[in-house]
């Protein structure tokens, strides 16, 4: 599938991006050759207020506005890693947010679909896809808990809020052998972690990443 890619002439943040990719990214653990391809071709600072620009590509959240958070550029690129999405799978995203995240697994996978419980996120962010040609993403305003079920199942699941117990429907939309990247907040000092789910035959198989901070997931999970 091809996209109309933004125009890059005069672009005065590629360097920031280059160098986001060379010390955040490559000077970490991020090795995946195609996620680094993806960081290095999509506008960050497109996806962040005017005013804010500048910061785009610093190692850091940024607010977005709604208590919302665009991650830092080193947790988009270790989540979209984590996954191992190719243009064959089909992924859905709890969190739209600005659609940045969207925009990078667009970039690997072969369909995204990406739900935010916030519907004027959900408008910002369908208008910067837009414009930048992205065609392979579909949104909705959904609770992020319930995921898509008339969509499912997916390859990968990619939750961007920390959920405090098993989003047990987004396991059910997952295929079997597919793969869940989520930060979950069970730690009993309010620690979070990211963890990541493969979903076998016989069950569930778990794995703990890092510690990570993520604003929560908001909706039915909080019942």
């Amino acid at each position: 599938m091809k996209f109309r890619r933004h125009n890059r002439q005069d672009d005065q943040f590629d360097d920031q991006r280059r160098r986001m990719i060379d010390e955040q990214l490559r000077g970490r653990d991020i090795t995946d050759a195609g996620v680094l391809a993806a960081m290095r071709r999509v506008p960050r600072h497109l996806f962040v207020s005017e005013k804010r620009r500048q910061d785009a590509y610093r190692d850091g959240p940024m607010s977005i506005g709604y208590g919302q958070t665009i991650s830092q550029p080193y947790i988009v690129a270790s989540m979209t890693q984590s996954l191992s999405m190719t243009k064959r799978n089909r992924v859905l995203e709890i969190g739209t947010g600005c659609g940045y995240q969207a925009a990078v697994l667009a970039e690997l996978a072969g369909q995204v679909y990406s739900v935010e419980v916030v519907p004027e996120l959900t408008d910002r962010a369908r208008r910067i896809l837009k414009q930048l040609g992205y065609q392979n993403i579909k949104m909705d305003v959904r609770d992020g808990y319930l995921g898509w079920p008339e969509e499912a199942p997916f390859d990968g699941i990619i939750v961007t809020a920390a959920a405090p117990k098993m989003p047990e429907p987004l396991i059910e939309q997952l295929k079997v052998g597919g793969v869940m990247v989520i930060p979950l907040a069970t730690d009993s000092y309010g620690r979070q972690f990211l963890t990541r789910f493969t979903k076998e035959r016989d069950g569930l198989k778990c794995e703990t990443l890092y510690e990570v901070r993520f604003v929560p997931m908001i909706g039915e999970v909080e019942e």
